[in-house]
């Protein structure tokens, strides 16, 4: 008896508990026909729960996501497909349980389960949040048709669904010319300061002779060549500023997400383009790295992406990721005159490197303001100590799209490319 009352629902156990009083006050008013009604009223819901808890129902079922891999706002489907036997008395409740950031938990009723074969349960998926997401369990709720009785069992668990950032495409930069060395050309040409050596070799057939090096060959008495080796670059670093003091807003309007989509759509800019590319975090996390004995895709760095959440360390600590001779480009939120130093300081001398500095104040209106409030600063005093140091620098707002921003990262960081010609 036990076991049964847990099947009953709340209106079973009502119904039950009204027949116990019925039939009590049929004893002490000695009334046959009250009794008879209170043993239907008790009856009822042990019988509804003995049928439900006897139904043969073999019941199983698969969730496929269509495709594992989505981007923000995107489009992706699920598809859950039931096989079940035998004979449904009632009513078969399926809740798939669906985080809030996609939809909130989904429910349908099947009414009739085929005898033989399957069948298909469709509906969509349209994120609107970076992150790993957990959907599931699927369970099962069998109901007699008054809803006296019900019975729960669990036919899947959990299933994985990625959402990736948006990554916009971007153009203005040719394979091997200006960011970084190709794979495939060498490490022969970058941007930054210009540290090339020049060696003197004897003249060759077919030599430009507008590259005679007329010094050595008076002092020589032959004719020899001048010859510019560029040094070598070992790719590029892309660094992305996760402070959460660094940054303003809430959800996929926050300057987070905007720095995390722009840092997103540069590395897959230059890994298409074969280019040697690493991906930074502020902590010194080396997400990405493309080069030096590993190989990842551009999968593997945006389901990095992916799951990545703002630190609460208040400061750049990427120093061991930034000390070596690639080039960076840093991804910054707000940076007081300390993170610039740093910054800095983490940079071998005479090397240079690109900032996109947000503008994190105009995303103050989405949010709360940051907890020591120097995430409303505007970056012109940050700005201003990268250019002194030879920093390329450009300010990024919301409303600019991350193409616009590129183009102008190509543009002010043309003035100190050494291409040569």
């Amino acid at each position: 008896m036990p076991g049964r009352l847990a099947g009953l629902t709340t209106r079973g156990r009502c119904l039950l508990a009204t027949g116990l009083a019925a039939a009590l006050c049929a004893v002490l008013l000695n009334e046959r026909d009250l009794l008879r009604v209170a043993a239907f009223a008790v009856m009822l819901p042990l019988l509804a729960s003995v049928i439900v808890g006897h139904t043969r129902i073999r019941l199983r079922a698969q969730r496929e996501l269509s495709p594992p891999r989505i981007t923000v706002s995107g489009e992706g489907q699920l598809h859950l497909t039931l096989h079940g036997t035998g004979a449904l008395s009632g009513r078969l409740l399926l809740e798939d349980v669906v985080p809030p950031a996609l939809g909130g938990p989904r429910r349908v009723v099947v009414a009739r389960l085929p005898q033989r074969g399957t069948v298909t349960l469709t509906y969509p998926l349209c994120p609107a949040e970076r992150g790993v997401h957990a959907l599931g369990p699927l369970i099962a709720r069998i109901t007699d048709p008054l809803g006296l009785a019900e019975y729960r069992c669990t036919l899947a668990g959990h299933s994985r669904l990625v959402v990736i950032p948006v990554v916009v495409p971007l153009t203005g930069l040719r394979p091997a010319s200006e960011l970084g060395a190709s794979e495939s050309e060498g490490a022969r040409v970058g941007f930054g300061s210009r540290q090339d050596a020049v060696e003197v070799r004897s003249y060759r057939h077919g030599d430009d002779l507008r590259k005679v090096h007329w010094r050595t060959t008076a002092r020589r008495d032959e004719l020899m060549i001048r010859v510019e080796k560029w040094p070598e670059h070992r790719g590029v670093t892309v660094l992305l500023d996760h402070r959460s003091a660094a940054h303003q807003g809430n959800g996929p309007t926050s300057s987070l997400e905007y720095a995390v989509s722009l840092a997103a759509s540069v590395y897959v800019h230059l890994r298409q383009r074969g280019q040697r590319v690493r991906l930074v975090t502020g902590d010194g996390v080396v997400r990405a790295s493309v080069g030096e004995g590993t190989d990842q895709g551009i999968d593997a760095a945006l389901d990095a992406l992916a799951a990545l959440r703002a630190t609460e360390e208040p400061e750049l600590a990427s120093g061991p990721a930034l000390a070596s001779r690639r080039e960076v480009l840093a991804v910054l939120g707000a940076l007081d005159d300390v993170a610039v130093e740093q910054l800095l300081a983490q940079r071998p001398q005479g090397m240079r490197g690109h900032a996109v500095l947000l503008d994190v104040a105009a995303w103050a209106g989405s949010g709360a303001p940051g907890s020591d409030g120097q995430a409303a600063s505007h970056p012109t005093q940050a700005a201003r100590l990268l250019v002194a140091a030879g920093w390329s620098v450009t300010v990024a707002r919301p409303e600019q799209p991350l193409s616009s921003v590129w183009d102008q990262v190509c543009l002010s960081s043309r003035s100190t490319l050494q291409v040569p010609r």
